[in-house]
């Protein structure tokens, strides 16, 4: 079976975009070489191993999950059904920690910083911040050990310096103090129809939603709790849906944050909030 005549049969029941890309992970090689190269012959080993996948990506299994990897800010990171498949958004919300740890804007008397990333998942925030700024000092934290273990895999992988802690939130944080606290929380309504749909019925039910009827009452203990938690000047910055930015706005104002930001997405969708407290 040559690499032309295994996408048609999988086009058969796939998308052909995720056929390229399952064949193309398989053979080690980039989408563009392997469409160049269509005439090339399959092993049977690697035959039949593509069709599993098929199968697999057939059945609703997300092509990250099937793969193992997803690419984020440049970077490849391990994801599995314990831990949300990164998405474009969250890079929004990472450039905007960035923005606020460069060197110019930090104030010198500082070291370093301390960047707190709540409900880590893979690790793809804290570990893209320390690897994209040297003088952060990231902890992490997650609630679900399996969701941490992918994180200290992509930690050491990628090479980044990350403290990871068990925690339900600032659960096991007492008498910690930071400069920037950073969260993509779960934030979908509970019992949104989209949970049961496409990927999102295969990610982790508790990194999507809090169960509760807005979706923000993850959002809520984060803002009313982080004010404990920043040193003076300090930045709160997370991700919410497409629909919450008017209430995480209120609930920024409610706990003493000022200089409020809203960031859009590249369809003019809000997605990212955050704010200072003096």
């Amino acid at each position: 079976m040559t690499i032309a005549e295994a996408l048609r049969l999988a086009e058969q029941s796939i998308d052909p975009r995720d056929a390229q890309y399952l064949l193309a992970d398989l053979l080690k090689l980039g989408r563009a070489t392997l469409l160049a190269h269509t005439e090339r012959a399959l092993t049977p080993q690697v035959a039949d191993h593509f069709t599993h996948r098929v199968t697999a990506r057939a059945s609703g299994t997300p092509v990250a999950y099937i793969i193992g990897t997803r690419e984020f800010y440049g970077r490849d990171f391990t994801v599995n059904e314990h831990v949300l498949i990164p998405r474009p958004e969250t890079e929004i919300l990472v450039e905007q920690a960035l923005a606020r740890l460069s060197e110019p804007l930090w104030p010198e008397s500082r070291a370093s910083a301390r960047v707190l990333d709540m409900g880590s998942g893979s690790g793809v925030i804290a570990i893209t911040l320390a690897c994209e700024s040297s003088w952060v000092k990231m902890t992490a934290c997650d609630y679900s050990d399996d969701a941490l273990e992918v994180a200290r895999t992509n930690a050491l992988l990628l090479g980044a310096e990350v403290e990871f802690i068990q925690s339900n939130w600032f659960a096991a944080l007492h008498n910690r103090g930071f400069d920037l606290i950073v969260s993509n929380p779960p934030y979908v309504a509970g019992g949104d129809k989209h949970l049961a749909e496409g990927d999102l019925r295969f990610e982790p039910e508790m990194a999507l939603t809090d169960g509760s009827a807005d979706g923000l009452d993850a959002l809520r203990t984060i803002i009313a709790v982080a004010p404990l938690h920043l040193s003076p000047d300090g930045w709160l910055l997370f991700e919410h849906g497409y629909d919450q930015a008017d209430a995480a706005r209120a609930l920024l104002l409610k706990s003493g944050f000022e200089n409020l930001i809203c960031i859009n997405d590249l369809a003019g969708i809000p997605r990212v909030s955050g704010g200072q407290i003096r």
